[in-house]
């Protein structure tokens, strides 16, 4: 039986037992690790970004003044110039982090593997919305990565415009322009001015040896960094590999109300909503789509010692919908405090 299968059968049966599969971390083991908090900062979805996730229709009212702020740090950091033309901080660009640094944000971002093993900050598997290209990053050399640019003009604000496949560029583009960073650059990048929030990234809920080596490359590179960090996954093995070999960490399960579906998939993401497999990570917080905090389980597990994190917020009307449910936030496409 394949991990997703057990996953399944172990969260329908911790689903029944209720209370005692929500409970996060207790506290006493947290004072035996010395697990730090989660900092009390806003925390930049993919960076401060002017290109990317979130800035799309419905959220215009504050996302000038968004993309402004974006613009204004990348550049304040060495990046680009006011008056260039297309993105300078696109989503999950090294810019990105910068800007946010700048500005005194936190920073949310994501892991993943590419062909040769390196560990690069990426959100979805494949490039198609944020460069128009359809190849998978597991299929591709950071060295390909590097000819790629994110978001390359014209292009909308939320998504990059489609090519054949075959027109992917042999060489890098003249110009200016940012592409999928290593892990280990953005690091470089954000020196601990500011914490982190970082995902490790998944296709689905089975595992296999290279999730393997992707935590133990990710968490390598985190051992070496010196500034504050935290870690969470929707995956509960990923966040229960921290348990079982950084219990040091602050450590998050991430989740959000998804709809109960006839396959597994369905019924394996509907169980993790409803936080049915925190048995298994013992989270110190709790991630949630901010739209669920005021579900049972969210209140359940706040109540019993777990932090809980909202994402993403997209407006000033989301933030304060959703601050009652929950202690930190992630936001993009509005500036939660004036620069």
């Amino acid at each position: 039986m394949g991990f997703g299968k057990k996953l399944l059968a172990a969260g329908a049966v911790a689903a029944g037992a209720g209370v005692l599969a929500i409970a996060p971390r207790p506290g006493f083991d947290k004072s035996r690790h010395n697990v730090p908090g989660i900092l009390d900062v806003p925390y930049a979805h993919r960076g401060l970004h002017d290109a990317g996730s979130g800035l799309v229709a419905g959220y215009e009212q504050e996302s000038g003044d968004y993309v402004a702020l974006a613009r204004k740090m990348a550049v304040k950091a060495g990046y680009g110039s006011a008056d260039f033309a297309g993105s300078i901080a696109p989503e999950n660009s090294l810019a990105s982090f910068a800007a946010a640094r700048e500005a005194g944000y936190g920073i949310e971002l994501d892991l993943q593997l590419t062909a040769d093993g390196q560990v690069v900050v990426v959100h979805d598997a494949d490039l198609e919305r944020v460069a128009g290209d359809p190849r998978r990053i597991a299929d591709l050399t950071y060295d390909e990565l590097t000819r790629i640019p994110l978001f390359p003009a014209p292009a909308k604000p939320g998504d990059a415009v489609a090519k054949p496949l075959d027109a992917a560029a042999a060489s890098a583009p003249d110009g200016y322009y940012q592409h999928v960073p290593l892990f280990s650059d953005v690091l470089k990048e954000v020196r601990g001015h500011v914490p982190l929030i970082v995902e490790y990234k998944f296709n689905g809920f089975d595992w296999s040896d290279r999730d393997d080596e992707l935590m133990e490359k990710g968490d390598a590179l985190l051992r070496a960094y010196d500034g504050p960090y935290v870690i969470e996954s929707f995956h509960p093995g990923a966040v229960n590999w921290y348990k079982q070999n950084r219990p040091e960490v602050n450590r998050g399960q991430l989740a959000d109300a998804a709809s109960f579906g006839t396959d597994k998939k369905a019924a394996t993401e509907w169980l993790a909503g409803l936080l049915a497999f925190d048995w298994l990570s013992r989270p110190d917080f709790i991630a949630y789509d901010w739209h669920g905090g005021d579900s049972p389980q969210v209140r359940l597990a706040r109540t019993m010692g777990a932090t809980t994190v909202s994402w993403t917020v997209r407006s000033s009307a989301e933030l304060e919908e959703s601050a009652p449910h929950f202690d930190r936030f992630i936001f993009e496409a509005f500036v939660p405090s004036r620069y």
